[in-house]
C-alpha cells in the first residue's frame, strides 16, 4: 500500500468529522434539556400551534412557513415537548455546521472551523433560539446559507449557485419578511465593491426572481387582508417594544453573543472589512453594517433580529485569529481563545436553556447580579420573560375550566372563553381538550381573523380585569375563579376569572372593534 495512502486521516479524524460532531453536541443538549428539565411550552409555540391548525398563506405576525413545518412536524411526531423542539435543535445544529464550513471557505483550517463552530454553539441568543419552536431559528439557518452560498459564489460563482441563492432567499421570506433586510443588505454589498459588475449579468436577477416567485402566495394574502402586517409592525414597533439607542443595540451584542467571543465576531467584521486576506468578501461586512443601520433607524430593533449573521462574523474572524497566530507564532492564543470562549458559554448557558430547575436558576442569576429582563415594556417579576413565558399555562386552563364546570349543560353549549392575546387563547385551544373546554376567541393578532367563531356573546368566561369593566359588556358578571403562578409574566398573574352573561352587542357586531395587531 502506498505510504501517502496509509498516513492519510481517516474520516473520523478529518474536519468534516469533527464539524459535524460539534453540530450533533448542541443537538444533543438540546434534547437533552428538552427531555429533563424543560420549564413548559413557551408562549409563542402555543400560539404556533394554533396556527398551524389553520393553514394559510399568512398570518398577521408571521409569514407561512415555519407554521407548515410544525404542522408537518405535529403530524409525524406529535405534541409532545420533546417532538415540537426536535426541528429547532437541528436547525441550531445546521447553524453551527454552516458557520464551520464558511470558515473553511472563507480559508480556515481545523482550528478555525472548530473555534467558528463553538463560538455559534455558546453564543446565549442562538442556543436559546435553537431551544424553542419559532420561526427565528429558521431564520437563523437562512441567512448562515445565504452568506455561506455568498461565499461560494464569489469563490467558484455559477448560475446555479444563483439559484440556489434566490430559493434561500424565497424561502427565507417565507418564513420571515426580516430576509428584506439581508437581500437590502447584500445589494448594497455588491453595489459597493467590485463585484458591481455582477448586476450587469444573469445571476442576481433570476436569484431576485426566484424569490419573488417564492414570496409571491404571500404578498398575494397580504393584499387580500390589507396588509395586516404593516399594522402589526407599525403597533410593535410604537406600542410593545422598549426603544433601543444604537449603543445600547451594540452592547445588547456582547451579552448575546458571549462576552469572551467578542474578539472573534469584532476581529471577523474589521478583517471582512479591512483585511487584504478577505478583501473579496468586503460584501459581508457592508451587509452587517447595513442591517445594524435599519435597526438604529427603527428605533425598536432587538438583538435578535442581527444575530443571524453572526455565525459568519464568527468564521470570518476565526480564519483571522488562526492566521495572526501563526503569523505571529502566539501558539498559546489558540487554546486560551478556546477556553475562554467554552467557559463564557457554560455560564451563559442557563439564561439559554433550561438546564438548571428554576429556583436554582434564579439564585444562580442572583448571584452574578443578573436582573430578570425583557425587550417589551412590561413589568417583570423573578425571571426573565423568556422563561417567565413557559410558565402557568396549564394552571391557567385548569382554573377556566373550574368556571366553565360551573355553567349548567345549556350555557356550556353556548359559551365561549374570550382570551386577551395569543398566549392565553392558544394555551386554552392546546390544554383545553383535556378539561373538555370550547376554543378560545381573542381579538389579538390572528385569532382576530379567525373571528369569534359561532359565539354570540350569550356566555363568555373572560380573563382579568375588575367586575366593573366586564359590567360595561355584559348584564351579568360573577367570578368563578383566581388565577395564581409566582414564576409567570406579572400581567398574567393574579388573574380573576369570570363568566359573563348577555352580552349589550352581539360579538359579531362589535368584532371589528377587538382587533388587536400588536
Amino acid at each position: 500500500m502506498d505510504d501517502a495512502t496509509t498516513d492519510r486521516p481517516g474520516f473520523l479524524r478529518s474536519d468534516t468529522a469533527i464539524l459535524i460532531s460539534l453540530a450533533l453536541f448542541e443537538f444533543v443538549i438540546h434534547v437533552v434539556a428538552n427531555a429533563a428539565g424543560s420549564y413548559g411550552y413557551f408562549r409563542d409555540e402555543l400560539y404556533y400551534i394554533a396556527c398551524s391548525d389553520h393553514l394559510d398563506w399568512g398570518y398577521v405576525d408571521q409569514p407561512p412557513f415555519s407554521i407548515g413545518v410544525l404542522w408537518a412536524t405535529r403530524h409525524l411526531l406529535g405534541d409532545s415537548l420533546v417532538a415540537l423542539r426536535i426541528l429547532p435543535a437541528l436547525a441550531g445544529s445546521c447553524v453551527v455546521y454552516l458557520a464551520g464550513v464558511t470558515a473553511k471557505e472563507l480559508g480556515g483550517n481545523r482550528f478555525a472551523i472548530v473555534l467558528a463552530a463553538c463560538a455559534v454553539i455558546t453564543a446565549p441568543i442562538l442556543l436559546a433560539m435553537s431551544s424553542f419552536y419559532s420561526m427565528n431559528v429558521f431564520d437563523e439557518v437562512f441567512w448562515s446559507a445565504a452568506a455561506f452560498l455568498m461565499v461560494i459564489i464569489v469563490k467558484r460563482g455559477r448560475l446555479g449557485h444563483w439559484l440556489l441563492l434566490g430559493a434561500i432567499l424565497g424561502l427565507g421570506l417565507m418564513n420571515k419578511i426580516g430576509v428584506l433586510w439581508l437581500g437590502a443588505g447584500l445589494g448594497l454589498g455588491l453595489l459597493l465593491t467590485e463585484h458591481r459588475r455582477w448586476l450587469l449579468g444573469r445571476g442576481v436577477w433570476l436569484a431576485a426572481a426566484v424569490a419573488l416567485v417564492l414570496f409571491l402566495p404571500h404578498i398575494v394574502w397580504q393584499i387580500s387582508h390589507a396588509f395586516p402586517t404593516l399594522e402589526f409592525i407599525r403597533n410593535a414597533t410604537g406600542q410593545k417594544y422598549v426603544p433601543v439607542s444604537p449603543l445600547n443595540l451594540f452592547l445588547q451584542q456582547i451579552d448575546a453573543m458571549n462576552v469572551f467571543a467578542l474578539p472573534i465576531w469584532i476581529t471577523g467584521l474589521l478583517s471582512l472589512g479591512f483585511w487584504k486576506g478577505l478583501k473579496p468578501f468586503r460584501l459581508l461586512a457592508i451587509l452587517y453594517v447595513a442591517v445594524f443601520l435599519i435597526l438604529v433607524a427603527n428605533r425598536a430593533g432587538k438583538v435578535e433580529y442581527l444575530s443571524p449573521l453572526f455565525p459568519v462574523l464568527f468564521a470570518a474572524g476565526a480564519v483571522a485569529i488562526e492566521r495572526f497566530s501563526q503569523v505571529v507564532r502566539w501558539h498559546w492564543l489558540r487554546p486560551a481563545l478556546l477556553i475562554l470562549v467554552i467557559a463564557g458559554g457554560c455560564i451563559s448557558a442557563p439564561f439559554a436553556i433550561t438546564v438548571l430547575p428554576v429556583e436554582t436558576f434564579i439564585a444562580y442569576a442572583r448571584t452574578l447580579g443578573v436582573a430578570p429582563s425583557t425587550p417589551e415594556k412590561k413589568e417583570i417579576a423573578l425571571l426573565p420573560q423568556f422563561y417567565a413565558d413557559m410558565f402557568g399555562w396549564e394552571g391557567l386552563v385548569e382554573t377556566v375550566a373550574h368556571a366553565y364546570n360551573t355553567l349548567s349543560p345549556l350555557e356550556r353549549e353556548k359559551c365561549v372563553v374570550f382570551a386577551n392575546n395569543y398566549g392565553e387563547a392558544g394555551a386554552i385551544d392546546f390544554f383545553g381538550p383535556k378539561y373538555h373546554l370550547p376554543k378560545a376567541i381573542s381579538g389579538h393578532n390572528n385569532y382576530w381573523i379567525w373571528g369569534p367563531r359561532s359565539a354570540s356573546g350569550e356566555v363568555v368566561i373572560r380573563l382579568g380585569g375588575s367586575v366593573e369593566a366586564m359590567r360595561e359588556s355584559y348584564r351579568e358578571v360573577t367570578q368563578a375563579g383566581f388565577f395564581y403562578d409566582k414564576y409567570c409574566m406579572p400581567y398574567e398573574n393574579n388573574m380573576p376569572i369570570y363568566v359573563c352573561r348577555d352580552r349589550r352587542a352581539p360579538l359579531t357586531d362589535v368584532w371589528l372593534e377587538l382587533k388587536h395587531f400588536e
